[in-house]
């Protein structure tokens, strides 16, 4: 079983990983964080990084889920921080594909190296100035046509309190054995680079490269696959 979750678009952009992944007889969740994707209605103030875990937690445990595989891209990466270190006894493999990996009390925007893309603010209401729009998909790279028409219509702004709340952990996530990096290195540096320099030596780590953008889930969707295949083995 695994979850996954995303930004700015929500879960949708693992529809074609999830369909891979139950025709080689796997169940998978993918829930949609709130105020993204098909829950943007729900985009309020009160929504922030710990919002987004306590998703999750709560669908871990109402779908009573056994071990987990537990896979976070981009900012997912800081949510599944959080819920690993709150639930570490379910989680039988954590994954990060191209994702923030925060240490106590580290935001995302905290994380962003300062010559990197920063989220575009053009002028908005100030009744919706708690939003911070999407990044254009050129800042992941060169997009395909598909990736530009998905991010036209799928994209939308997200709580700014998601990016600038610091993750809080108490050490649970040491616990877990397993944990897996996938670096999408086109084009390379990126501001993922980071992660991969600093994990790829230390112990318990898993490390995978594939050469694709950001978006992994479109580019090479069958190798993504199969490296998460090889997780729940």
């Amino acid at each position: 079983t695994r979850r996954s979750s995303d930004l700015w678009a929500g879960s949708i952009v693992w529809k074609p990983i999830e369909e891979r992944l139950r025709k080689a007889g796997h169940d998978v969740l993918r829930p949609t964080l709130t105020g993204v994707g098909e829950r943007k209605h729900l985009a309020s103030r009160a929504v922030n990084l710990d919002t987004h875990i306590e998703d999750v937690l709560g669908v871990i445990d109402y779908e009573d889920l056994p071990k987990i595989v537990l896979v976070g891209h981009s900012y997912g990466g800081m949510v599944v921080t959080g819920v690993a270190d709150r639930i570490p006894d379910k989680i039988a493999s954590l994954v990060y594909l191209d994702a923030f990996v925060p240490e106590n009390g580290q935001s995302l925007f905290g994380l962003v190296p300062q010559d990197a893309p920063r989220p575009d603010r053009p002028p908005i209401p100030a009744a919706e100035d708690y939003l911070t729009p999407p990044l254009p998909p050129e800042a992941f790279g060169e997009p395909t046509p598909e990736v530009l028409d998905f991010f036209r219509r799928k994209t939308a702004p997200q709580p700014t309190a998601c990016f600038t709340q610091g993750v809080k952990l108490t050490g649970g996530i040491d616990r877990i054995g397993r944990k897996t990096y996938i670096y999408c290195n086109v084009p390379a540096p990126t501001t993922f680079t980071q992660f991969h320099e600093k994990l790829k030596s230390k112990p318990g780590w898993t490390m995978h490269t594939l050469p694709c953008t950001h978006m992994a889930q479109s580019d090479m969707p069958n190798e993504l696959t199969a490296l998460l295949l090889a997780e729940a083995r």
